[in-house]
């Protein structure tokens, strides 16, 4: 699978899995309609779709660049958090104005998130890795 192929794949799949997840959930602890709480984490999965391309081609290559082949545990958990870690950033705005509610409780819940998606990222690279096998960057 060519390098950008394999990136929109990973993409799509992992925000996939994530809307189906995150968007129950959301509804469930702030007592929003399904409807709304699955619209919200949909717009939320649009921005970590972008960001999701994004990184993972600046983290391709910069691994390019490095002497060690291969994505050890270390690495992935570098890959998770400085994913997780951009998507603060972005995620925090979104969930306050969606859920009307102050920058710190968006920033609490988006951590709450974060836990869950540090978990999820590492999981799901290293599934989607065994199921599409490594990128030419990591071999």
């Amino acid at each position: 699978m060519s390098p950008r192929r394999r990136r929109i794949v990973q993409a799509l799949l992992y925000e996939f899995i994530a809307i189906a997840v995150v968007g129950p959930v959301l509804a469930l602890v702030y007592g929003h309609s399904l409807g709304s709480s699955l619209s919200l984490a949909a717009v939320m999965s649009s921005v970590a779709l972008a960001w999701n391309y994004a990184f993972n081609a600046l983290f391709e290559r910069w691994e390019a660049r490095q002497a060690t082949r291969g994505r050890s545990l270390g690495r992935r958990i570098a890959h998770g958090i400085g994913f997780e870690g951009g998507l603060v950033f972005w995620l925090v705005p979104v969930m306050a104005w969606w859920l009307s509610i102050g920058w710190w409780e968006a920033l609490l819940a988006d951590l709450a998130l974060l836990l869950f998606f540090m978990v999820y990222t590492v999981l799901f690279t290293w599934a989607f890795d065994r199921l599409f096998g490594l990128p030419d960057s990591a071999r």
